[in-house]
């Protein structure tokens, strides 16, 4: 059935998130982090390349009039607005277009962007599309953590999207590994080095989305958007695929939720919904993406510029340093991710971000002491960045999955643009200004204000984080359209006909949605 085709107006009983609840672990959940998950390895690339080729772009010869802190600051800045920008800009059509059909398009402006960046001729030219690259990320965020969380088992749930959140990180390493051949002038030209950095990102863009013309448009919005009959069709492809690899029959699924079919919700709902009927979860949630985001995308930016600025390490070795942070962030969601699902969410959210604030804090003082050389601040950041990743990770679990299912991805896209907008885009300028005075004091205050922040947020955790751990998605967050027992006693009497694929139709077709 097509979008067009959908019938909506109807009243429907299903099986189908718990159908997909139920699946054990197989190839086909392999197909989709590979898929999706991806494209975070490219944004690490993204991130980390430009943070460490700015000393050369700001050289003679390097085809560019532009300077080292309008690559760290100017640059950056604009790369997180674009960010912001169409988290918000997608985040609101995925929810009503579907995920597929928006994390294929974001995809391609980000692919379209980083090949542009790549023919860059002037700094207003290298801004813009580092805007636009931006802009497509932030759909990316909202249009794949929706489908995501949607479509991999709840047992399974706080791990993969910790893990793949974190895969941002070995792009990160992949970044400052390439980095280190882009500046090398022995091998490639200053004007040409960096160029090839983003043209290979766009190489990787272009293969991850022809894998990903394989992945299924998510069943749980198909149903709500009256696609029932396709919704069946994709959950029953998916049962076969893993019964023939486990050799067995699946057990049975347990639960149903009986829905009333919508085209659209209107904004107004969703922000009713967010704000009103879910305002605890959603300070929980612009706490956490406030903390994190502030540490990242202040801190890590210019980290290169420490090196340089107080260690005096040659700007064509810090990738090597960097590389050793961005293994620590991958091996946090990595390794910790597990207990996301079986400790649980409150405790290792909490202790993830408190931890982690309170490791910043003392690596502050040593640094602030003259206590660090370039390697052993590089091994304190390793450490805290370990539970700092993991803990932000599951700010973008966090916000996929404790609020209703019609407002997914414009709940990540929200509180990912305002989180990011205040600390990713004050966080880079102001710290830009702190390290380019050169003085230790400078850089103290900006590590202890990524500190404080993720250690207030660590705290609100603590006491509003939900127990979301092996829990449908529906029993989290009840969805707008989902029938209460009463209305659905009183609609369901007399009627007990087969609706068709994927439900029992309990009201008559409607002329017109609801």
């Amino acid at each position: 059935m097509t979008t067009a085709e959908a019938e909506t107006g109807r009243t429907v009983t299903t099986d189908i998130p718990a159908r997909l609840d139920r699946l054990p672990w197989s190839r086909w959940h392999w197909t989709i982090v590979i898929g999706l998950g991806t494209v975070w390895i490219l944004d690490g690339l993204e991130v980390t390349v430009v943070g460490n080729i700015a000393s050369r772009l700001s050289e003679p010869g390097s085809g560019l009039s532009i300077s080292s802190g309008q690559v760290t600051g100017t640059a950056a800045a604009l790369y997180v607005a674009g960010a912001c920008t169409g988290a918000l800009f997608w985040g609101r059509l995925t929810d009503r277009f579907g995920r597929k059909k928006l994390f294929m398009i974001t995809l391609a402006v980000y692919l379209a962007a980083t090949a542009l960046t790549a023919i860059s001729f002037d700094a207003w030219w290298f801004f813009l599309f580092r805007f636009l690259t931006g802009f497509g990320i932030g759909g990316e965020y909202a249009a794949i953590n929706s489908a995501i969380d949607e479509l991999i088992p709840a047992n399974y749930r706080g791990r993969v999207d910790l893990i793949i959140n974190g895969s941002f990180w070995v792009g990160a390493v992949g970044g400052s590994l390439l980095s280190i051949l882009a500046l090398n002038t022995s091998l490639l030209a200053a004007d040409v080095g960096w160029r090839l950095t983003f043209a290979l990102g766009a190489v990787l863009a272009l293969v991850i989305l022809l894998v990903r013309r394989h992945v299924p448009e998510s069943p749980r919005w198909l149903l709500i958007h009256g696609r029932d009959r396709e919704a069946e069709e994709v959950v029953t492809g998916i049962e076969r695929q893993v019964e023939r690899e486990k050799g067995e029959a699946l057990p049975e699924p347990h639960g149903e939720i009986t829905i009333h079919q919508r085209r659209s919700v209107s904004f107004v709902e969703i922000a009713r919904t967010v704000f009103a009927d879910y305002r605890r979860r959603s300070i929980l949630g612009f706490s956490l993406f406030i903390g994190q985001a502030f540490l990242y995308n202040a801190i890590t930016f210019g980290f290169g510029a420490i090196l340089t600025k107080f260690y005096g390490i040659p700007s064509d070795h810090t990738g090597y340093y960097f590389a050793v942070i961005a293994v620590g962030n991958f091996l946090g969601p990595l390794l910790l991710g597990r207990l996301f699902d079986t400790v649980g969410r409150r405790v290792m959210i909490s202790s993830t971000y408190l931890l982690s604030g309170l490791l910043l804090f003392g690596t502050a003082w040593l640094f602030g002491n003259g206590s660090l050389s370039a390697t052993t601040l590089t091994a304190c950041w390793c450490v805290v960045l370990f539970f700092a990743s993991a803990g932000a990770s599951s700010a973008y679990l966090t916000v996929s999955e404790v609020f209703p299912m019609e407002t997914r991805a414009m709940s990540i896209a929200f509180f990912y643009a305002l989180g990011t907008a205040a600390g990713g885009i004050s966080g880079p300028l102001l710290f830009a200004d702190l390290t380019g005075t050169g003085k230790t004091g400078d850089t103290v205050l900006a590590f202890q204000i990524g500190a404080g922040l993720m250690c207030a947020a660590g705290l609100v955790a603590a006491f509003l984080a939900v127990n979301a751990e092996r829990r449908s998605l529906e029993d989290i967050a009840k969805p707008l359209t989902a029938v209460t027992q009463k209305a659905k006693a009183v609609t369901a009497r007399g009627r007990d006909g087969r609706g068709g694929p994927g439900g029992r139709d309990v009201t008559p077709p409607s002329s017109s949605p609801a």
